[in-house]
């Protein structure tokens, strides 16, 4: 206790033992990356997706609080593919119009120019 006083006193704590503790959560999830196994091992399974009890008769069992978020959460993600599909879509059509209205208004440009006339007009048609 002496020399902790000391110690305190002068600032020197040069013959205190110093460690480091480093999160386990963190190395735990270094080695399921690094075997491509999912980060939190109850996010899906057969315990987890599957329903908690059976009939014996054959009836289908309600889901579960989990199974329920999942279907949501699934059926949220198909709606917003859907809608972002068909923006994307829209995107390529209105591009292609756009492309094809530059086309016509060259055309029209190009059919308002002069044309040959009297005997060079007469040898370009035949």
């Amino acid at each position: 206790m002496q020399s902790l006083r000391q110690s305190l006193r002068s600032g020197s704590f040069s013959h205190f033992r110093t460690f480091t503790t480093s999160n386990k959560l963190e190395l735990i999830q270094k080695w399921r990356s690094e075997r491509g196994l999912p980060l939190n091992p109850n996010a899906n399974g057969l315990l987890t997706d599957g329903p908690d009890y059976t009939f014996s008769d054959g009836r289908l069992t309600p889901y579960g609080e989990g199974q329920k978020k999942r279907i949501l959460k699934q059926q949220q993600i198909k709606e917003n593919i859907i809608e972002l599909s068909g923006e994307i879509d829209f995107a390529v059509d209105r591009h292609k119009q756009i492309l094809e209205a530059e086309e016509n208004k060259k055309k029209e440009i190009l059919s308002k120019k002069l044309k040959p006339k009297g005997m060079a007009l007469l040898k370009s048609k035949s």
